[in-house]
């Protein structure tokens, strides 16, 4: 069972500064800052909701490389003691 996605995206030109990536639930969002040369936007939508604590990004001759965890469910029951 995988524990994180990976995906690539070219972003040729760009420098670290000049990229953000937004993660909310489990939409992950790349985008090009404003100073940027060129203008990069993209999305991807995941099946569950990216852990940012265990997500990575690192930028290499021109790929941008993101390793997103997958967040683990947390069952919310709670057990009831009968008296």
């Amino acid at each position: 069972l995988e524990k994180s996605y990976s995906l690539q995206l070219d972003v040729p030109g760009l420098a670290k500064e000049q990229l953000d990536i937004g993660i909310e639930g489990d939409v992950v969002r790349v985008s090009s800052k404003a100073d940027a040369t060129r203008s990069v936007k993209a999305a991807w939508r995941f099946p569950v909701e990216i852990d940012v604590a265990s997500s990575s990004a690192k930028l290499e001759n021109g790929v941008l490389t993101l390793s997103l965890g997958k967040k683990v469910p947390v069952s919310n029951i709670s057990q009831l003691a009968i008296e």
